[in-house]
């Protein structure tokens, strides 16, 4: 067999088969013209069903990726079927490859596992293409693209982050946009422990209500009730302040992180013209010790 690969490559071979060099490199840039003309096809179809129709492109830019590898698969096929001596070697080592394909099978276990479970992401889809997530307790961020080994997450700053999709498959995963994009928001605040819990809970809902970005989330039973858009609620205490909790839904988490900013400073300043003391720590040990 080892006889048979050197001779194919060999100098005299390659010069009496030039018919069958020509028609192996013809096949390969045909092979590479196509998947270049089919992803780009598909990245201009990606781009105009994802803007004009709305359609989720996730399993299109899925399809995108594999397309290359489908492609070459089948033109080394067809140049192996279509070379004799190329054949014979394949046969040759199909027949006697007990060996290596255990060697094979466990070197490429973690590609093809990593192949499988991007199938397997694009299929059950626990993200989509666009979706906000966080995977594990490391990384969070925007799905951008969904390869065969790995899925592309854009970070809050503005970062690129390559997961292996198998092990994707093994983290626990939370998905802001999976059913739609509303988002609860937790604004936390310590008031000090003297002062008015009820003016600073009245403080807080006004400042909330009157932002752009609050969403009313309240079902119609809540409204009928009575229920306040914004609910605040007191959930513990520390050495030296109150904790406050409101609940502030927003239509995305993009635009709650950018709401609970302008809150905080706002809050701020209502608090310090009506007596609401934010206490500090640093002030807190210095009248404990005195």
């Amino acid at each position: 067999m080892l006889f048979l690969i050197e001779n194919i490559f060999s100098k005299d071979y390659l010069t009496n088969h030039s018919d069958l060099v020509l028609f192996t490199v013809i096949v390969l840039v045909v092979a590479f013209i196509l998947s270049w003309i089919l992803r780009a096809a598909l990245s201009r179809y990606i781009h105009f069903s994802s803007e004009k129709l709305n359609i989720d492109p996730t399993r299109l830019k899925f399809m995108r990726n594999a397309i290359p590898l489908l492609i070459f698969f089948l033109a080394l096929l067809v140049i192996i079927y279509s070379i004799p001596s190329l054949k014979t070697v394949s046969l040759s080592l199909f027949a006697g490859a007990g060996v290596l394909a255990v060697v094979l099978g466990f070197a490429s276990q973690e590609a093809f596992s990593n192949i499988i479970s991007g199938i397997f992401i694009v299929i059950f889809k626990p993200f989509r293409v666009h979706d906000r997530v966080q995977i594990g307790k490391d990384y969070s961020g925007i799905i951008e693209d969904i390869t065969l080994r790995h899925t592309v997450i854009r970070s809050y700053k503005n970062e690129r982050i390559f997961i292996p999709n198998s092990v994707i498959n093994k983290e626990t995963l939370i998905n802001s946009t999976y059913k739609d994009n509303l988002i609860c928001n937790f604004l936390d605040l310590n008031i000090a422990f003297d002062s008015d819990i009820n003016k600073a809970t009245e403080i807080i809902q006004a400042v909330a209500v009157n932002h752009p970005q609050m969403l009313d989330n309240r079902s119609d039973a809540e409204i009928a009730a009575g229920s306040h858009p914004v609910d605040v609620l007191v959930i513990g205490f520390s050495e030296y302040a109150t904790r406050l909790r409101a609940y502030v839904w927003s239509k995305d988490p993009g635009s709650g992180y950018v709401m609970l900013s302008d809150l905080r400073k706002s809050i701020k300043a209502r608090f310090d013209s009506e007596g609401i003391e934010i206490p500090s720590v640093y002030k807190y040990v210095v009248n404990k010790k005195s």
